[in-house]
């Protein structure tokens, strides 16, 4: 696991990190929402500028090679990390939520009156909305999973609402609320018994460890560079390579066809059939580099480190008075493995109000239903504030927030 002195030494490789807030040293606890980006990144981005920014695909020329070159060895980087079948698996987009839009969208053409779609109460929005709407295009249901006391997804709901109308089941890797990790693989072995596709939402997994859709056994999945050090405009589809090649495509235009006539057209196959027009291929580079770098420190010393912070976090607010945890919870005798995020409320006050209080101490935490308003719902609230780790987190700055939190009521004038 990372020590504090080698946590101290990543953090230089973050300008950002050295902002002041009102005075105060900048505690960046937003990782959820995005991660700030190392200079190693920018500086990859600002190279593919500089010295290789031409269209992809599109030229014999030199910068038009340069280019072609440093876009498809982003694309061999993404696919080695999570351990696809083949290259042509991985699709660009510019989000998870584009990516799980396109999935929506080309398999839902496939579903009639009567089908089933399986989602949890956990999702995030862009696993949640997309299906909304091709329910209610072509007739189908949309039905939920919901959690055990230890705010898990259950198991045997989950085998009780399988059936042969399930089409599609549809679930995160891990809860960007409660931090709830999912058993996926167990899950969709259980949906592959009744002829399912399987979709996994990756986004708050694969930052944070070793992520292998062999061993989680999907049929597809999603993430987003932003969230793992990478710029924004980087998302990735990836999908088993027969299932993709009987996709239509999402989005119409150049670099996606094999031929044209005036009335008809042939696409390419897999991924070029989804990537239509000029690409972001600055970003893909971009996320490339990311992934050399977390995989430089140690994609498993990057998981325990976080995974330590959050139950430093867990178990110093257990102790502030006043404050309620919303946290994915072990069995007796268990150990848990969550992810590294952590919702909570302090009695009384709004989480907005929160935020603004820590905010004036730099602390920066999230504050809202974080895309994820059905699940407040289920658990009867309307809002949290959330703080979510980081590798280039310290101890200290998990112990302010603490130290922080623990004033709050007393500065609204509540206790």
């Amino acid at each position: 696991m990372l020590t504090q002195a080698e946590v101290k030494e990543l953090r230089r490789d973050f300008p950002i990190l050295q902002t002041k807030v009102k005075g105060h040293d900048l505690i960046y606890l937003d990782n959820a929402a995005t991660t700030q980006k190392p200079q190693q990144v920018l500086e990859r981005i600002n190279k593919y500028y500089l010295e290789e920014n031409a269209n992809p695909h599109r030229g014999a020329h030199y910068l038009a090679n340069t280019a072609t070159e440093a876009y498809t060895a982003a694309r061999l980087k993404v696919a080695k990390l999570i351990h696809a079948y083949r290259l042509n698996e991985i699709v660009f987009t510019k989000s998870a939520t584009e990516s799980l839009n396109l999935l929506a969208y080309t398999l839902g053409q496939g579903l009639k009156a009567g089908d089933e779609i399986l989602i949890s109460i956990l999702e995030h929005h862009a696993n949640l909305i997309p299906w909304q709407f091709v329910a209610k295009m072509t007739g189908a249901k949309l039905r939920y999973l919901y959690l055990s006391p230890e705010l898990e997804i259950s198991e045997q709901e989950l085998k009780e609402k399988l059936s042969s109308k399930t089409k599609i089941l549809a679930l995160t890797g891990c809860s960007n609320v409660t931090g709830t990790r999912a058993n996926l693989n167990q899950y969709f072995k259980l949906a592959k018994d009744f002829g399912a596709l399987t979709v996994a939402d990756l986004t708050q997994l694969v930052p944070h460890g070793p992520c292998d859709v062999r061993e989680i056994g999907c049929d597809f999945a999603v993430f987003s560079g932003h969230k793992m050090y990478g710029p924004m405009g980087a998302g990735v589809l990836w999908g088993k390579y027969d299932l993709l090649a009987k996709l239509p495509p999402f989005h119409y235009g150049g670099d996606m066809i094999e031929r044209v006539s005036e009335q008809d057209a042939v696409f390419a196959p897999p991924a070029s059939r989804f990537e239509a027009g000029t690409m972001n291929v600055a970003a893909a580079v971009g996320l490339a580099t990311a992934i050399d770098y977390l995989q430089a420190i140690g994609m498993a010393e990057v998981d325990a480190y976080e995974q330590a912070l959050t139950e430093l976090a867990i178990e110093g607010l257990s102790k502030v008075p006043d404050i309620e945890l919303y946290a994915v919870r072990a069995r007796a005798g268990e150990p848990v493995h969550r992810g590294a995020v952590l919702a909570f409320n302090v009695r009384d006050v709004h989480p907005h109000d929160v935020a603004t209080i820590l905010n004036e101490s730099g602390i920066a935490i999230r504050s809202g239903h974080h895309c994820a308003e059905p699940l407040h719902r289920y658990l009867g609230i309307n809002a949290t504030c959330r703080a979510s780790f980081s590798f280039y987190n310290t101890e200290a700055e998990v112990e302010q927030l603490i130290q922080a939190l623990s004033k709050v009521r007393q500065q609204m004038g509540l206790s």
